[in-house]
């Protein structure tokens, strides 16, 4: 299985170009096997290699920045049940651009594997972890707006019960990318000087293989897609109902007997939507193929490599959007941007510093139109990284 067309089977997208590798792999003799020539590093892969190199840079910083405001910086107002949510998506990012990004590049600058059996059962299932671990926390976001907007009362549990879901969240990703650990192995060609960390010799019959990756597939995509749509989908017919309601001249949806829904709370439901938004867009089409390729095996000789490349380059995008998204909807993670910048060009001034008594002071004041003011906001204290 590629890499380019299932992300949690790896190998580089060479091999898998001329399908020659397979004839090697698949040891089923032949009187007169094909000529077998050896992968090598395509001009595509190295355009591949220059763009995640780019997204890796972006990535790392932007999701850097977002874990040390909400942790030190002033992204500290947040309430307290959200900053655990914003926290864990970028350490969730955080994976997949040092683990996936890495790997993906310079496993296509080497063609095959040199880091030995060990490290090519870790690095899989890192790989399938870190995706895993986004995908699941993108739910539990899902779900803390769903309480938020149709259960605001409870708010005041939110903090323990966000705490619960993410401990379920990245507890399952373990677990479900265990199986990586053993299904993949170092697998040296037959004559020829060639190493591959594939799943050759785990699978008895391909239908096994094509419901292991389909079991992935709904746990990475169509799962997470089924839980966010069912959330957004009664905030949406809740506050549409409520807007009627309105209308008519009764009483609007509140959080408490006599407040309307905050506004920035509505702030936050927004951008919680354009996160998940970012993320169906993203990898949709890489997700598409794949599974074309499960069910039709042969398109692969027939897709230009470039394509394979360019939609998983568009898949990785993903992690870079997420705190461009958190910066456009938080004033108080481009008030902390704006400090570092102030600070490199040695412009920093008496309220500039993360760290002065005023900005300290700032920080944990809260301001009336920050991004989320629940009940809850301030019922929790102490910081969750």
């Amino acid at each position: 299985m590629d890499r380019t067309l299932s992300p949690w089977n790896s190998t580089p997208s060479a091999p898998l170009q001329n399908n020659s590798t397979f004839y090697l792999l698949n040891a089923s003799p032949s009187p007169s096997p094909p000529p077998w020539k050896a992968p090598s590093f395509t001009v595509a892969a190295g355009c591949r290699v220059a763009a995640t190199l780019v997204l890796f840079i972006f990535a790392a910083v932007s999701n850097l920045s977002v874990l040390v405001s909400i942790c030190w910086g002033r992204g500290y107002r947040l309430a307290a049940h959200l900053r655990p949510l914003i926290a864990s998506l970028a350490s969730a990012d955080l994976m997949m651009t040092f683990v996936v990004m890495p790997l993906d590049a310079i496993w296509n600058i080497t063609v095959q594997w040199y880091a030995g059996d060990v490290m090519c059962k870790l690095m899989c299932f890192l790989k399938l972890f870190a995706m895993h671990s986004a995908a699941f926390i993108l739910m539990v976001v899902s779900l803390d707006r769903y309480w938020a907007i149709l259960h605001p009362l409870d708010s005041l549990d939110a903090g323990l019960r966000n705490r619960r879901m993410l401990a379920v969240a990245w507890t399952l990703s373990v677990l479900v990318a265990s199986p990586q650990l053993f299904i993949f192995r170092t697998i040296k060609a037959d004559g020829v000087d060639f190493t591959q960390c594939v799943t050759h010799g785990s699978f008895q019959h391909r239908w096994q293989e094509t419901a292991y990756n389909m079991f992935h597939f709904l746990t990475l995509y169509v799962f997470p897609l089924l839980v966010v749509t069912f959330c957004y989908t009664r905030i949406f017919t809740k506050i549409n109902a409520q807007m009627l309601k309105r209308k008519d001249g009764e009483h609007c949806l509140r959080r408490s007997g006599t407040d309307m829904i905050p506004k920035a709370r509505m702030k936050t439901l927004k951008m919680t939507i354009v996160i998940v938004s970012s993320f169906v867009i993203c990898w949709t089409p890489y997700y598409l193929l794949g599974i074309w390729y499960w069910f039709q095996p042969s398109i692969v000789q027939y897709t230009p490599e470039y394509v394979h490349h360019i939609l998983f380059f568009f898949g990785n995008l993903n992690t870079c959007c997420n705190p461009v998204i958190y910066g456009f909807y938080t004033s108080s993670f481009r008030a902390d941007l704006a400090d570092v910048v102030a600070f490199c060009r040695g412009r920093r001034g008496q309220n500039a510093s993360p760290h002065s008594v005023d900005g300290l002071s700032a920080r944990r004041a809260g301001a009336p139109g920050e991004m989320e003011s629940d009940l809850s906001s301030n019922q929790h204290s102490g910081n969750p990284c």
